[in-house]
């Protein structure tokens, strides 16, 4: 196994982890960026993310991306410079082979080589196995915030009620 940062070109085996990632969590349709949104977000002038891959070599004897750590930062009034993990995502086939705690431990060190003063990201109550999993590393699981979103149906529906 390989981690390394991810280029364009990994873009359309990052774009599958993600659908893939969507029919986990039981949303298949909700995924509507493109490659081609990943590669100008991820790569232009102004990155939006960054994104570190795991590859390994296939039986074909192919480089096989097979997880991703997609993260980018922020920044907390109370804390300064964040990073805030977007999505951990491990192929199926490739769980439980330890891939996922050495892309977990990858965002760490990046956390740690640019000194942010927290990592964060969300976690469904229902992943179990996540949730034991980031328990177990030491992370701390917010019982009493919730996460709040707008989708663009919302936005456009708040901005014509001013």
């Amino acid at each position: 196994m390989n981690i390394r940062k991810g280029n364009p070109e990994d873009m359309k085996s990052v774009l599958g982890l993600i659908q893939e990632l969507a029919i986990f969590e039981k949303e298949p349709d909700a995924v509507v960026i493109t490659e081609e949104d990943l590669v100008r977000d991820g790569f232009g002038e102004k990155p939006l993310f960054n994104v570190f891959v795991a590859e390994i070599e296939n039986e074909e004897k192919k480089k096989e991306i097979v997880g991703i750590a997609l993260y980018y930062y922020r920044y907390s009034t109370w804390k300064g410079k964040t990073i805030h993990l977007e999505d951990l995502i491990v192929k199926e086939k490739m769980r439980g082979t330890g891939l996922g705690s050495a892309l977990y431990a990858e965002i760490m060190k990046q956390g740690k080589r640019d000194n942010v003063r927290r990592v964060e990201w969300n976690v469904l109550d229902w992943n179990t196995p996540a949730v034991k999993f980031y328990e177990n590393s030491g992370a701390k699981i917010l019982d009493t915030w919730r996460v709040v979103q707008m989708d663009q149906a919302g936005i456009n529906s708040f901005l014509e009620k001013l």
